[in-house]
């Protein structure tokens, strides 16, 4: 994927190397006054973001002419970024999935081999038989015995000798197709394992670069701009209440958790104990509450139980977006505390925000 990129429009008429209109709006302000910095935050020019209708490689420039359009363009970018951060923690939970299914399976693998093993000498014993001629038991029997009930016991004996011993080679059958399931299972989830590594990896150099880039933007932007793009995708910053009362014990705990972190910084894939992104700090918070959830919002959303907007408790999980890539949690009174964003610190905010698009109940 192109990764963006944001540049400040010059003079043609300035020289190259004087600085960048960001770096001259001090000397601007004290100049021109706040009308000229609209005008001049108005001249960024960005390429075609992530998360923009148009952002796909070689797709033609998109240019911000006002600054509402570059901080609108900016904002797509931070939540094409959370989606990307979400996907990779998706990927992660996978990774984590497919290495647990590969050692349970070489823990067949062994158990098989193991029983394979003890049965061995039993399996050796009977190849011994078959070969010294013991199967001829049944007419030295006929030969030796004194008369037809005799001869019956005997054979009666002889038959329970045979059924045992092919209970033997059942049991070593069975252990040996077991042990060859157990071993081609263990090489499939090996196999499905390292390939998941693989993407993850690449997933991650990818994100790490489109973060690099996208800082690069963000700092480019004046300092109403960027509260502005914050704003679209954190919410409205509202006071933390108090006191939050949750229905049970496991809720009060995670909520009081997550209210702890308050201002804590959004990391991209950052999980506590001091900064967050949003699954993160969901996960971090459930922890505390004895309650494992996996580091990934698309995955919580699948999890727990679903709750209707107007049935929510302190504690519940609302998430947001199609696919789902981005989750709070509820404390109440139509509020939320969640991992905001890039530039917002963890933060209470309204959870009739844009895109919600259900919630989940963990406990209680």
């Amino acid at each position: 994927m192109a990764s963006p990129h944001l540049s400040v429009q010059r003079d043609p008429t300035t020289s190259s190397t004087e600085p960048a209109v960001a770096s001259r709006r001090p000397r601007l302000a004290g100049r021109l006054g706040a009308a000229v910095l609209l005008t001049a935050a108005a001249s960024l020019v960005l390429t075609c973001l992530p998360g923009t209708a148009g952002a796909t490689p070689g797709a033609a420039a998109t240019q911000a002419t006002t600054a509402d359009e570059a901080t609108q363009l900016v904002a797509d970018a931070q939540h094409h970024l959370e989606a990307v951060t979400e996907r990779v923690n998706e990927a992660q939970v996978t990774l984590e999935q497919q290495r647990a299914a590969a050692d349970a399976a070489g823990t067949a693998v062994t158990a098989a081999q193991a029983q394979l093993a003890a049965l061995d000498g039993q399996m050796r014993q009977i190849a011994r038989s078959a070969f010294t001629g013991e199967n001829l038991s049944r007419f030295n029997a006929l030969m030796t015995s004194g008369s037809a009930d005799e001869f019956l016991a005997q054979v009666t004996t002889l038959d329970a000798i045979a059924g045992h011993a092919n209970e033997i080679l059942a049991q070593v059958s069975a252990a040996a197709t077991a042990a060859a399931e157990a071993k081609a299972a263990a090489d499939t989830a090996s196999a499905a394992a390292r390939a998941t590594l693989d993407d993850v990896t690449a997933q991650q150099a990818d994100l790490q670069s489109q973060i690099t880039d996208y800082k690069a933007q963000y700092d480019r932007l004046s300092a109403v701009q960027k509260v502005q793009v914050n704003a679209v995708h954190a919410g409205p910053v509202l006071t933390a209440p108090a006191v939050v009362p949750a229905p049970t014990k496991a809720a009060q705990s995670a909520v009081d958790t997550a209210l702890a972190q308050l201002g804590d910084p959004y990391v991209w894939g950052a999980a506590g104990p001091n900064a967050f992104d949003c699954s993160g700090l969901t996960q971090y918070a459930y922890a505390a509450a004895g309650v494992r959830l996996p580091h990934s919002s698309s995955v919580q959303a699948t999890m727990g139980t679903a709750v209707p907007r107007s049935q929510l408790q302190p504690g519940d999980l609302v998430f947001f977006y199609s696919p789902v890539s981005h989750v709070g949690m509820y404390i109440g009174n139509g509020q939320m505390v969640h991992a905001a964003t890039f530039g917002s610190p963890v933060q209470v905010t309204s959870v009739d925000m844009k895109g919600y698009v259900g919630a989940r109940r963990f406990v209680g």
